[in-house]
C-alpha cells in the first residue's frame, strides 16, 4: 500500500497528479457533505482519513483514533476504505446489493473500493453509507467486532 508523508489533507492532494487530485476531491466532497457530526478529517496512516478523535473514544486496540472512512492514491488505482462497511456483515450485504443495482463495477476487498476515476463509483451510495454511520453507531459496531474477536 502506498502511503504519503503529507502532514495535511491539502499537502496530500497537492502531491498528486491533476487527474487523481480531481477524482479524490470529488469523492472527498461527497464524504464531507455526508459525514455525521463527531468525525474529524486528517491524515492517518498516510491516507486522508475520517476518524473519531481519541477525546471522544480513547479505548482502541492500537491507541489510534478509530478510522471510519479513508481515501488514498495507490500505485495502480485510487481507493476508498469503508471500515463502516467492513465491520458489519449486514451493512456490507446491503452495500454490495445497492452497488450492484447502480450498474457500476464493484472492485472491492474487505474494506477497500478500488477505482480509477470518481465516475467509477456510485457517489450517491457512498454518501448514503457515510451519512448512515454515526459516531455512536460506528463505536457500537467496533465494540461488537472486538467482543467477537476476543472470544
Amino acid at each position: 500500500m502506498a502511503t504519503s508523508t503529507a502532514a495535511t489533507v491539502a499537502e496530500y492532494l497537492d502531491s498528486l497528479p491533476a487527474e487523481r487530485k480531481a477524482s479524490l476531491e470529488v469523492v472527498r466532497k461527497v464524504i464531507l457533505e455526508n459525514l455525521p457530526a463527531g468525525y474529524q478529517e486528517g491524515i492517518q496512516y498516510g491516507l486522508i482519513s475520517y476518524f473519531i478523535p481519541l477525546e471522544r473514544y480513547p479505548v482502541t486496540y492500537n491507541k489510534q483514533p478509530l478510522s471510519c472512512v479513508a481515501l488514498a492514491s495507490q500505485k495502480n488505482h485510487m481507493a476508498l476504505y469503508l471500515m463502516c462497511v467492513y465491520g458489519s456483515p449486514d451493512v456490507r450485504a446491503r452495500f454490495e446489493a445497492e452497488y450492484q443495482q447502480s450498474g457500476k463495477w464493484l472492485d472491492m476487498g474487505k474494506s477497500c473500493l478500488r477505482f480509477k476515476r470518481a465516475d467509477d463509483l456510485p457517489l450517491d451510495l457512498i454518501g448514503k453509507t457515510v451519512a448512515a454511520t454515526t459516531v455512536d453507531r460506528f463505536i457500537a459496531e467496533y465494540e461488537r467486532a472486538r467482543s467477537r474477536s476476543a472470544r
